[in-house]
């Protein structure tokens, strides 16, 4: 029997049609969303946050996804941050003709945007859905703000799964949860000129006993 190469068609089918599919994608993104910021007293409270249990196939299917998602909330930032300088502390109900809130939308008018998209992409307007968009957008997004890709990872579980004993695998977000404040290359651009002025410092340094050492001869 003549085999026939798979060009052009990416993706695990997962044994499933191309609506079951895509309704299960969005089901694990939203699983590992909501896990990151789950209540502790609730029941059946994940024991890490931030990572959920699946199969090899369909963690390596999602985390894609997932990661499409939180660079779209990471985009978003520079504008969350360009809109507050428009934003009035007054609790009064705002003149949408004056001209501060027509600054305040149009700086804003991205950050909406994205979220609109995010929530399209995970499915409409359900709770978990909505819980899974604030999550994105104020936890993940400052998180992972200077991290170019990356944010998730798989682990290869060493236990099968019951019935088929297919392979299980961990899709976790990675570093921790502090929010990193100075970019990586920042912070090396400023060890690196600490260490060459401490080098210039022990040079003169050297330099001067040096000629301390030819007066006192003289």
């Amino acid at each position: 029997k003549e085999r026939i190469m798979r060009h052009r068609k990416r993706g695990r089918k997962l044994g499933r049609n191309n609506s079951h599919r895509h309704a299960l994608m969005r089901n694990l993104a939203k699983s590992l969303l909501i896990t990151v910021d789950a209540d502790e007293d609730a029941e059946g409270k994940p024991a890490v946050p931030g990572r959920i249990k699946t199969t090899m196939a369909k963690a390596k299917e999602v985390q894609p996804f997932v990661e499409r998602l939180i660079t779209i909330a990471r985009r978003t930032l520079i504008h969350e941050r360009a809109s507050e300088e428009f934003q009035s502390d007054s609790n009064e109900a705002p003149d949408k003709s004056s001209s501060e809130w027509q600054e305040w939308a149009a700086a804003r008018a991205p950050v909406v945007a994205a979220r609109r998209r995010v929530q399209a992409l995970l499915g409409g307007g359900d709770p978990d859905s909505k819980k899974a968009v604030d999550v994105l957008f104020s936890t993940l997004a400052p998180r992972f703000e200077f991290r170019a890709g990356g944010y998730t990872r798989v682990l290869r579980s060493a236990q099968r799964r019951l019935g088929d004993g297919g392979a299980t695998a961990i899709l976790e977000f990675v570093g921790d949860d502090e929010v990193s404040v100075v970019r990586p290359e920042t912070a090396s651009a400023v060890s690196d000129s600490e260490s060459d002025s401490e080098v210039e410092t022990a040079v003169e340094d050297a330099n001067g006993d040096g000629q301390e050492a030819e007066d006192d001869k003289d």
